[in-house]
């Protein structure tokens, strides 16, 4: 296992690899003893652009561990664009799960690689929603992609994202 440490804008972030695939992202109180490897080196890399406004896609192997269900709407995640929002329902409607809202919500909310897998993307239908990282990091991310609201409002529909017609199922 391989580990990095990265100070960014919205604090120390902890980069873990395995077998060359990234596999965590997270927010963390301090750096500790690293061991970093090329996949790690790359993340790093890729999220500094993010943060300078040089990069809208991530281009990573990545290993997220988690159930099924878990990866279905991981996967769901990565393909909403930079600058836009989806809300909990239409996620879940995307998996093919619609009355699923509470479980995409907490399958969201285990998503082990933030931002990466852009989970700051996914909204209440009446506000911002929750974050793992805070509501103040959800905020500086959605405000890094340019996608306002007007403080706990709904946001306009200039940001909002509908998946395609061909939606992944279970």
């Amino acid at each position: 296992m391989s580990v990095r440490y990265l100070q960014s804008p919205i604090g120390m972030l902890r980069l873990t690899a395995k077998e060359g695939k990234l596999c965590e992202v997270a927010l963390t109180d301090a750096a500790g003893a690293e061991e970093p490897d090329p996949a790690t080196d790359r993340a790093a890399a890729q999220l500094m652009e993010y943060f300078n406004g040089k990069r809208k896609e991530f281009t990573l192997e990545a290993s997220p561990q988690g159930t099924p269900f878990q990866l279905a709407v991981w996967r769901k995640l990565v393909q909403i664009p930079f600058g836009k929002v989806v809300t909990y329902g239409e996620l879940a409607r995307a998996i093919g799960r619609p009355t699923a809202c509470r479980a995409v919500a907490n399958a969201v909310g285990r998503n082990p690689l933030l931002i990466v897998t852009p989970c700051h993307r996914v909204v209440a239908s009446n506000g911002l929603g929750g974050f793992t990282g805070g509501i103040s990091v959800k905020k500086a991310l959605l405000r890094l992609e340019q996608v306002e609201n007007s403080g706990k409002s709904a946001f306009s529909e200039k940001f909002f994202f509908t998946f395609p017609a061909n939606r992944d199922t279970i």
